[in-house]
């Protein structure tokens, strides 16, 4: 399927999008959550296989298809390895027909005017090259804005916009997130700088640098609706943040055309204990509540 194709899917399909893409820090509380804790692993290679499994076994359920689920996003250790013997991206667009992401960044740099920017990336054309090769349609990167700080949330914007140019150029398309943190003061204030940064941004875009946006549930509701229509931006997505899945949903669900890209949200009440019958069922539960909150 072409670009063109797939970029259509992104903008029109209905669902949300199932965020996989835990690394190496996040990774031991997902799996605790799961119900495995760190004695299942002695290495990092061991963790990665461990929650390799638990990602296998979400992405193979019945309940994980392209019905509901418009994109999964990927850790690079994920998307390097298979499931069911084949690439995991090709798995997750061939077999399920969801559209594979790739989180790119590197992590979060130390809090300075009041925000996270991304970690240097000096490998990211290399690797972005390799997404390309194994069929990823987009990518994934993340900053975030801890206090209501102008300068700091600007460059914050700045960085996202820089970067994602040069992901446009690899030809693929990138989700743009810079999250604001649920327990900044004054988060409505940040999120109204925020929003003015972003449309200022896709102002500037050439017609055919397309991008997608991932930000925190807001404040004040549809905040984002300019953004929503704007012709530069495939879709705006929605991140849980710490809110608990039913807080999240009922919040994105007075969003009208913002959907889902949850990731511990979406893994609540699954446990490494269940029964198949029993994880599947938690999880189609799960999905269809994540649906339901992103078809509005």
């Amino acid at each position: 399927m072409s670009n063109a194709e797939q970029l259509k899917i992104a903008k029109t399909r209905p669902g949300f999008i199932a965020a996989l893409d835990q690394s190496g820090g996040s990774t031991p509380k997902a799996l605790s959550l799961y119900g495995v804790n760190a004695d299942a692993w002695s290495n990092d290679e061991e963790m990665y296989t461990v929650v390799h499994a638990m990602r296998s076994r979400i992405m193979t359920s019945p309940a994980f298809t392209g019905d509901r689920i418009l994109g999964a996003i990927l850790f690079e250790n994920t998307m390097d390895r298979q499931v069911k013997g084949q690439s995991t991206s090709s798995y997750l667009w061939k077999v399920k027909k969801i559209l594979p992401f790739l989180k790119i960044d590197k992590g979060l740099a130390d809090l300075k005017d009041g925000v996270q920017l991304m970690k240097p990336n000096p490998g990211l054309d290399a690797l972005l090259k390799k997404a390309k090769a194994a069929g990823i349609f987009g990518t994934k990167m993340r900053s975030v804005i801890k206090e209501v700080n102008k300068a700091g949330i600007k460059v914050v914007v700045e960085q996202q916009f820089e970067v994602g140019k040069q992901i446009v150029a690899a030809g693929l398309v990138p989700i743009i997130e810079p999250e604001v943190d649920i327990h900044c003061p004054d988060k409505a204030a940040a999120e109204a700088i925020l929003h003015d940064a972003i449309m200022a941004k896709l102002n500037t875009l050439g017609k055919s640098e397309i991008v997608m946006l991932k930000l925190t549930l807001p404040e004040k509701d549809n905040l984002y609706a300019d953004c929503i229509k704007h012709p530069n931006c495939a879709r705006v997505v929605a991140l849980s943040g710490g809110y608990s899945r039913d807080e999240a949903n009922e919040r994105l669900a007075r969003q009208k055309g913002m959907i889902a890209s949850f990731s511990r949200a979406l893994a609540e009440g699954l446990s490494a204990k269940q029964s198949d019958a029993e994880f599947n069922a938690t999880l189609d539960a799960s999905i269809q509540s994540i649906a339901d909150a992103s078809n509005t």
